[in-house]
């Protein structure tokens, strides 16, 4: 039976505003008393992937959570049995602390916490501009439609990446080792209208040059599409998703699985854009982060 959540007085838990619910239908915590969950960064930034830890967890104890509306994919950790890790993504509209509920359950006994996260806000720029209506007149019929297919058939993948098992095990590496020519959540308004929304990370490269994938995962499209142009999107498993944009070759096929840093494309200027570059998207489920916090704490050292 699931526990009821009772808000008991918040206490400071590692950086997470924590209450301990109610006891299990036993009367024994499943959770225990030593159960602890920390934040990596402590205050995510909004548009921001992080990571959950969980520590002193009871012998035979499982744990789950949702955070933003995206199931956790804890695993044990490497170097203590009794804690577990997953990432976890803070949308970028999110507004003040995060509610998050973390379950503990042994058979049919459960317990749970119930979390505030403190949050920090990211403050992305935005540039207000004044353009001729011509400049803002939003596409034709047909064009609209191109776009909300393409748009349908990678939020899928994002979706579905939750139920692809974690297929890396190694630290993620850049997809190129080039400056960063425009980052995550960089905004636009036309004549007063938020209209677009920069929601990945750009980096500069010739046409040509090689494009590697982030880490090891499962190619789900390879395709062309009307503003990315030629296009790739990897599943690494447990809600994770990089997408690679504007290439001008692809080397990979859907149903590939591929390695870490392996070359999956060619930097190029298809699609919409004024020249060549990479635009990689990461996703945590249908949640898009800025693909920097993905590397600032899962990546090499040399790629943070």
């Amino acid at each position: 039976m699931r526990a009821r959540i009772s808000f008991a007085p918040i206490l400071v838990v590692a950086g997470l505003l924590a209450a301990h619910a109610g006891s299990s239908s036993s009367g024994a915590s499943v959770c225990g008393n030593s159960l602890a969950v920390a934040a990596e960064p402590p205050a995510p930034r909004q548009g921001s992937l992080f990571r959950v830890r969980v520590s002193g967890i009871p012998a035979g104890t499982r744990v789950s959570s949702k955070v933003a509306g995206q199931p956790l994919h804890f695993a044990v950790s490497a170097t203590d049995s009794t804690a577990a890790e997953a990432f976890a993504a803070l949308p970028i509209d999110a507004d003040g602390s995060l509610g998050v509920v973390l379950f503990c359950s042994v058979g049919e006994r459960q317990d749970s916490f119930v979390i505030r996260l403190e949050t920090r806000s990211a403050n992305y720029p935005i540039d207000h501009l004044t353009v001729a209506p011509r400049f803002a007149t939003p596409p034709d019929s047909a064009t609209a439609d191109r776009i909300r297919r393409e748009s349908e058939r990678a939020l899928a993948v994002a979706k579905n990446a939750h139920e692809t098992p974690r297929l890396w095990s190694d630290p993620f590496v850049l997809p190129r080792q080039s400056r960063i020519t425009s980052g995550f959540g960089h905004a636009r308004e036309y004549n007063g209208t938020l209209t677009s929304r920069h929601m990945g990370t750009d980096f500069a490269g010739a046409s040509g040059a090689p494009v590697r994938a982030v880490n090891r995962g499962v190619v789900r499209i390879v395709d062309a599409f009307f503003y990315g142009g030629n296009v790739v999107y990897v599943d690494h498993g447990a809600g994770l998703t990089s997408a690679y944009l504007h290439l001008s070759q692809q080397a990979v096929t859907a149903g590939d699985t591929v390695g870490r840093g392996q070359v999956i494309g060619r930097v190029g200027a298809t699609g919409r854009v004024t020249g060549p570059h990479l635009h990689l998207i990461v996703r945590y489920g249908d949640v898009t982060v800025d693909p920097m916090s993905l590397f600032a704490i899962a990546g090499e050292p040399s790629g943070r």
